[in-house]
């Protein structure tokens, strides 16, 4: 019961036990409460220290309980206190924290504000990509290269996108054209659509990408190696151009689960079109089909296609004759026939 003014149970018992028999001496109190005679002078000499007992001046030896209106009281009124200074100090603390928070802004916010930041390793980019999500407001457009997306990657995708749908930010995305053969994406997106979000469909994207509210952009530090880090851009010349490049790409996507058509004047489909234009800029079937998130299998049975079908012997060649035809000019996309 003492113990909220700082008493053990066992100085309380011993003080009870005096306030009882205040005749009773050390040996006395260890024989009423069965303890050594040990216990009882450690118990005591915290009730002094608390000046709930002191010595007495008449019987030396002897123990002289102080009135409990007067010691405890006072006891109180220490505790009372200590309680005040213990504020001051949660006060005082509040104010330091106040003042590592103001120098956390001026130090780290600030650095956020320049118009690049580099984001290394995934983490610390789905963190960046987390807070940029929270804080959008009006739009997200976003390149989302790879072909079928991970489990890992749609899980942790899924919530976010889902809450600012939910809140009423507009979405568009653009995904290449293999996710139609990775039934999972096909689900997820189908999912992503019901929810209001705009998805279009292109056989190839210059780069992975996502642009909030038109003032800031992610694109990946290293377009080889998503994992290794991003770039998080802001300013309006850097963003402005990415903007423009997703525009231009948009406009020229048809939406996701329309049927694939071929070029009218080419007989080409998208895809083996882009394989072409890739080719056409010397990049190997390994680059081609990273960038068309398909297999290398693919991407060099396509290349095999597009050569037999321009009488070429060579994938250089096939680029000249391409070049020489005009298949290399305009629209990957056309005006076309069911594929």
């Amino acid at each position: 019961m003492l113990e909220i003014l700082g008493v053990s149970s066992a100085a309380e018992s011993v003080y009870r036990t005096m306030l009882g028999r205040p005749e009773l001496g050390v040996s006395g109190l260890a024989a009423h409460l069965g303890w050594n005679e040990e216990h009882v002078r450690s118990a005591l000499d915290e009730l002094a220290r608390l000046s709930l007992v002191r010595q007495s001046d008449q019987r030396p030896g002897g123990l002289l309980l102080i009135n409990p209106e007067i010691s405890l009281v006072s006891l109180l009124a220490r505790q009372e206190v200590e309680l005040t200074q213990r504020q001051q100090e949660i006060t005082s603390g509040k104010l330091a924290i106040s003042k590592i928070v103001a120098e956390y802004v001026d130090s780290v916010q600030n650095k956020r504000r320049v118009d690049v930041e580099e984001l290394n390793g995934i983490d610390m980019v789905r963190v960046r990509l987390e807070e940029l999500a929270h804080d959008c407001t009006s739009e997200i457009m976003e390149f989302t290269t790879g072909g079928g997306q991970s489990a890992e990657s749609r899980q942790a995708s899924k919530p976010i996108d889902q809450a600012l749908l939910e809140r009423g930010v507009r979405m568009r995305c653009v995904y290449l054209e293999s996710v139609i053969n990775h039934p999972q994406t096909v689900s997820y997106l189908d999912w992503l659509t019901g929810l209001g979000c705009r998805v279009r469909v292109v056989p190839s994207l210059p780069l992975r990408m996502v642009i909030f509210d038109r003032q800031a952009a992610v694109v990946p530090s290293n377009p080889e190696d998503t994992a290794v880090g991003a770039l998080l851009l802001r300013g309006s010349g850097l963003v402005s151009a990415l903007c423009a490049l997703f525009e231009h790409l948009w406009e020229e996507a048809p939406p996701f689960g329309s049927t694939r058509r071929r070029d009218e004047d080419t007989g080409l489909s998208s895809q083996a079109r882009a394989v072409l234009s890739l080719l056409a800029q010397g990049h190997t079937d390994e680059v081609v089909a990273r960038k068309m998130g398909i297999s290398v299998r693919t991407a060099r049975r396509i290349t095999a296609e597009l050569m037999t079908q321009l009488g070429a012997r060579s994938r250089f060649q096939a680029g000249v004759i391409a070049g020489e035809r005009g298949w290399l000019q305009g629209s990957a996309y056309g005006s076309a026939e069911p594929e």
